[in-house]
């Protein structure tokens, strides 16, 4: 019996393109930010390794056809992944956060095989091409593997793993696994929904599927972004900002799914094509946030905001480059956050404008998580630049000068592209139009609301910098001078005159204290870590023993594919 099978296609070939974009970026950035632990020599071979590993398996992953290829695949992309993420294995809190990251993996991979198992005795087949032909109902399988791919890209409240690992690893492995490790779990889910696409509507279950996955990504967004407002350390933040991007992707797949569940054509490409997008432009946002906290990092060998600020002058190009990541994220004009989300909000609308008046409510609270999920993004992102970057610094940091070019290039490269998403769109929508076509629905137009954004984009820029070079001519024979902020009438200057990023929030943290607290999604969260922690047993501190447990579950996972078999 054959059991393996490549079959690329559009979808396939968009996120190599992603995958490879941020693997390379990183592979740049990570070149010049371990040259501070040059010391470690093994440890350093081991993570060129490791990270060339990761990114065959998850370019693997996308080809593959079959469920056999597909685990063995998932369990090398999450062990190397593992590896990546312990880089500073000496340290006790970076091995407890890469064991959970393994445990929770290894749950995903469960869930996927008990999946993958359920259709193999449905259908007597492993390839996902012959899925598609199922007659009977798919709809607990089809579950089942969500959970496992929900898991990998930290929907709640399967997130729990996320905001301990991306503190604990290297920036530049934080900005992969945020840009695209955790958007393989993405791919799979719009994978699946491919896959059993006729099934579900045949049952007609696609629609609920869409409703279930629409509710649990604008939970995910809101609490995601909430939970990053109140974050001390620069990359737990960006963590949960990871986790709000997800559910804005997540809306997208959602209404890509009730789209198909009703027959609205428009309602599909308009949800998937969203999606697509917000996944690259999430990928390199936050890949170059991510890589500006490791820049922060190794200048003040800080992470808590509460400890820095005045880095602007320390750090022109990072604070730049931080300033213009966090506008996208945003989702502000005119850069590439906003095209994306302006796509689901259309989506949203046309939901909204078709649906009975039971699912219009429905489709109006999730414009309203959006529109929340930007608002609070906003805060949490001026909190973030101005305790960080702006006023005086609030302990005495060690004297440090911009980084080279090495480091930089990747983060201007992923700008430049960022810049051009948002002033012409059209071009990656009509790139998209192939995996909307490939996918069954209609390709999205090309002269209508995408071409007005991209042309309103760019006369805001045009008028920007007009305006810029005005103010310039108009400055050029005026003495500049320089000297102290006025404090308000205290006598000395002092940065406890300013705010903390506490103070920034307290408001917000007094009005959603219950939320925050006490909120259902909290819970679910603390179980999941009680649940997962029964597992701590494993960790003994060996690499041996990781690498060990990772080829047996290898092994496990290809004698259970053999014995269904």
């Amino acid at each position: 019996m054959q059991y393996f099978s490549f079959e690329p296609d559009f979808l396939s070939i968009w996120f190599i393109c992603i995958i490879s974009l941020i693997f390379l970026n990183g592979a740049f950035y990570g070149a010049d930010y371990l040259q501070a632990y040059r010391k470690h020599r093994k440890e350093l071979v081991l993570h060129g390794f490791f990270y060339i590993l990761t990114y065959l398996s998850m370019i693997a992953l996308t080809l593959v056809g079959d469920a056999v290829s597909f685990l063995v695949t998932w369990e090398i992309m999450a062990l190397g992944s593992f590896f990546l993420i312990i880089f500073e294995s000496w340290k006790g809190d970076v091995i407890k956060a890469g064991l959970n990251f393994f445990i929770q993996s290894h749950i995903s991979v469960v869930l996927l095989s008990i999946g993958f198992a359920i259709m193999y005795i449905r259908t007597g087949s492993f390839f996902f091409e012959d899925w598609a032909h199922c007659t009977e109902s798919c709809l607990l399988p089809f579950a089942l593997i969500c959970a496992g791919f929900a898991i990998k890209a930290g929907f709640v409240p399967f997130h729990t793993w996320l905001p301990v690992a991306h503190p604990a690893a290297p920036a530049h492995i934080s900005g992969v696994m945020s840009g695209v490790i955790i958007k393989i779990g993405i791919y799979g889910i719009i994978r699946m929904v491919l896959i059993f696409a006729h099934n579900l509507i045949l049952n007609e279950s696609m629609l609920l599927a869409g409703k279930v996955i629409l509710a649990v990504a604008a939970i995910s967004g809101l609490y995601g972004v909430m939970m990053a407002i109140v974050q001390h350390n620069l990359k737990k933040l960006l963590a949960y900002h990871s986790i709000e991007n997800i559910g804005i992707i997540g809306m997208g797949i959602g209404l890509y799914c009730i789209g198909l569940g009703t027959g609205i054509g428009t309602l599909a490409s308009l949800g998937l094509a969203g999606a697509l997008l917000h996944t690259l432009n999430h990928a390199l946002f936050k890949s170059n946030l991510f890589f500006a906290a490791g820049n922060v990092y190794q200048a003040a060998h800080d992470l808590n905001v509460e400890h820095l600020g005045g880095l602007v002058r320390k750090l022109p190009l990072t604070a730049f480059l931080f300033l213009v990541s966090a506008v996208a994220i945003c989702g502000l004009p005119p850069l590439n956050g906003f095209v994306s989300e302006i796509l689901i909000y259309l989506g949203l609308f046309d939901f909204m404008g078709a649906a009975n008046p039971l699912s219009g409510i429905g489709a109006a609270g999730a414009i309203a998580a959006l529109v929340l999920i930007g608002g609070l993004a906003i805060l949490c992102f001026t909190k973030a630049f101005g305790v960080v970057f702006l006023g005086e610094s609030r302990t005495e940091l060690p004297e440090h000068k911009e980084f080279s070019a090495l480091r930089l290039a990747p983060m201007f490269g992923a700008t430049v592209i960022m810049f051009s998403i948002g002033l012409f769109p059209e071009l990656y929508v009509s790139a998209l139009n192939f995996v909307l076509e490939d996918a069954g629905v209609a390709p999205l137009a090309l002269n209508g609301t995408i071409t007005m954004i991209g042309r309103a984009a760019t006369l805001f820029c045009i008028l920007v910098l007009v305006l810029g070079l005005i103010r310039t001519l108009c400055n050029g024979r005026r003495k500049i001078e320089t000297g102290p902020t006025w404090g308000c009438g205290y006598p000395v200057e002092s940065p406890k005159l300013q705010y903390t990023a506490t103070s920034f929030v307290k408001t917000y943290s007094s009005l959603f204290s219950a939320v925050l607290r006490s909120g259902l999604t909290e819970k679910l969260a603390k179980a999941y870590i009680r649940f997962t922690g029964r597992l701590a047993f494993l960790e003994n501190g060996r690499l041996q023993s990781y690498i060990l447990y990772g080829i047996v579950f290898i092994i496990l996972t290809i004698i259970l594919s053999l014995t269904l078999c």
